[in-house]
């Protein structure tokens, strides 16, 4: 333990802090106003995101010191798990509504996203599978198409909820560890083909999806309608400046923009903090960007050089899709920032993925996986 000590990313491990501690900062002060007119006290956010943001560190320990040999082979368990939660998200006693969409389970004041949870575990069961079909890579139907028929069946248990964005991230970041573990090229460009197919069918398939694709480029169509958020993060953003308007000085989270705490805090970022927060915050998902990747090329072992990817390009691309989102760049999909957007499932187990990181990183000096 004293030599993994030794070899842990402390870099990466400051960087994840630091984000996690400015959400909180930021999480406060973009719900005051709406926890003061909706519950009891302004710190209610603000409160039960330092509780999870404790539960996660905690959690992000255990997992930096946990047998990465014993996590991969109760892969099959946990996506057996992520398949009982969300059927179980989908039955009315048990799963519970908000904005339209069913996906959270809840139980007195315990409320959890299981797709959140999916997450992590699909990542980790394709590492260590996709590591173990090394050998036989080449056979489609053996080596590679398996595993495929599981996340298919996430992928549309999820959009039952409906939750397309998480649906499109974990097809996204498993189709990634997919390419990165060596399969042939040709084989690639089937699947590819046929994910991207499924996902434009079924983001057209419904009205409401065929809207959120179609607003962000027509935002001003619909300026009370489907343009009202993204113009409200507009004018947050706007009026920001090199500096911002001061910590807390944001009006836009006055009843203006929706989801001001959640899928659209940096919005309030950049009004408050201005591009010094916008620059603090990009910085920081870089630098743990650069690290996972340069922790992945520092193993030798392919179950912990894909599950090194996965968490890092999981992050990465969830952070693409809130910030475009943010910015009108891409459709509004309700991804949360990682690290900072409020949200105790979402902020638990990101936190538990850079836990798994760290331990990658404190393996980097070993030949084998313990």
């Amino acid at each position: 333990m004293r030599n993994r000590l030794k070899t842990f990313d402390y870099g990466l491990i400051i960087a994840v802090f630091s984000l996690t501690i400015f959400g909180i900062i930021m999480v406060y002060s973009s719900s005051y106003t709406l926890a003061s007119l909706n519950n009891e006290s302004g710190h209610f956010f603000f409160v039960r995101q330092l509780q999870w943001a404790v539960i996660g560190t905690i959690l992000f320990t255990i997992a930096a010191f946990f047998s990465l040999r014993i996590l991969g082979k109760m892969s099959p368990f946990l996506v057996l798990l992520s398949i009982i939660l969300l059927i179980l998200v989908l039955i009315p006693e048990i799963g519970q509504v908000r904005n339209h969409a069913q996906r959270w389970i809840g139980y007195g004041g315990f409320v959890f996203q299981p797709s959140e949870i999916v997450k992590l575990f699909m990542i980790i069961y394709f590492s260590y599978i996709y590591a173990k079909k090394q050998p036989y890579l080449h056979q489609f139907t053996k080596g590679v198409l398996p595993p495929l028929v599981i996340l298919a069946a996430v992928f549309l248990l999820i959009l039952q909820q409906p939750d397309l964005g998480s649906a499109t991230l974990i097809m996204a970041v498993c189709g990634l560890i997919v390419v990165l573990s060596g399969v042939r090229f040709h084989h690639i460009l089937l699947l590819g083909s046929i994910a991207i197919a499924g996902i434009f069918y079924f983001a057209v398939s419904q009205p409401y999806r065929l809207l959120r694709l179609t607003s962000f480029r027509a935002t001003f169509d619909d300026p009370t309608g489907s343009g009202f958020h993204l113009i409200n993060s507009y004018v947050s953003i706007a009026t920001s400046g090199f500096t911002g308007n001061g910590l807390g000085n944001s009006v836009q989270k006055l009843g203006y923009l929706p989801e001001a705490h959640t899928d659209f805090i940096m919005a309030v970022i950049v009004e408050e903090l201005g591009i010094l927060g916008l620059l603090f915050v990009i910085g920081g998902y870089l630098f743990i960007l650069y690290r996972g990747v340069q922790i992945s090329k520092q193993v030798d072992d392919m179950y912990l050089k894909l599950l090194a990817l996965g968490i890092t390009f999981q992050i990465m691309i969830q952070t693409v899709f809130n910030l475009g989102a943010v910015s009108g760049m891409l459709p509004i999909t309700g991804i949360p920032l990682p690290f900072i957007s409020y949200g105790g499932t979402s902020l638990t187990f990101t936190l538990i993925s850079a836990g798994i990181l760290v331990n990658i990183s404190g393996r980097r000096a070993l030949n084998k996986i313990e």
